[in-house]
């Protein structure tokens, strides 16, 4: 007869820290928010999660420069900087239309209303925000987007992703903490 009550006391202990171990992963966060920039350093931003970088030539309607991107991806959204060096300031909002385009244009997007994504926008020469729903490889996307130039430099923030995944608050946290440097 004890072997009956140790066993049930064991299975007890498992499922009491199978119940410990569920808690503890329902915890911990899923959006770690840390300090990331270009390698460049031309800017500072917030971003959910350990990010990657890649760099490659675009057209911005005219003129053909390298482009830096930084990019976090958690549930579905992917958060991202861009930034590249324009020859001319003069070309600053060409490049930001040509930007617009290409966005809209990757999700098969239209543009909705006027937003206002928070975040300061004081010392820069020039900003536009975007919002669009469409759609990518059979996916519906939402994509959130502030395109903005300051002398020769262009940025690009954006959340794009499953609109399920979007909220205020990481809308909030991520363009409120963009910088440029």
């Amino acid at each position: 007869m004890r072997r009956l009550p140790a066993l049930s006391a064991s299975l007890r202990l498992a499922a009491l820290t199978a119940i410990a171990a569920m808690a503890l992963q329902a915890c911990s966060p899923r959006y770690n928010w840390r300090e990331s920039s270009d390698n460049g350093a031309h800017f500072v931003v917030l971003l959910p999660a350990k990010p990657s970088s890649v760099t490659r030539e675009i057209d911005l309607d005219g003129p053909r420069v390298e482009m830096s991107m930084t990019a976090a991806e958690v549930d579905g959204v992917t958060f991202a900087v861009g930034t590249a060096e324009l020859p001319d300031a003069a070309a600053a909002e060409r490049a930001l239309a040509a930007m617009r385009t290409a966005l809209l244009n990757n999700i098969a997007g239209q543009a909705q209303g006027a937003p206002a994504w928070p975040g300061k926008t004081a010392g820069l020469d020039h900003s536009m925000d975007l919002e669009a729903r469409g759609v990518a490889r059979g996916r519906p996307l939402r994509l959130a987007a502030r395109l903005a130039s300051r002398d020769r430099r262009v940025y690009q923030i954006l959340m794009v992703g499953e609109e399920k995944s979007f909220t205020d608050e990481n809308l909030e946290t991520f363009f409120s903490s963009f910088k440029p440097t």
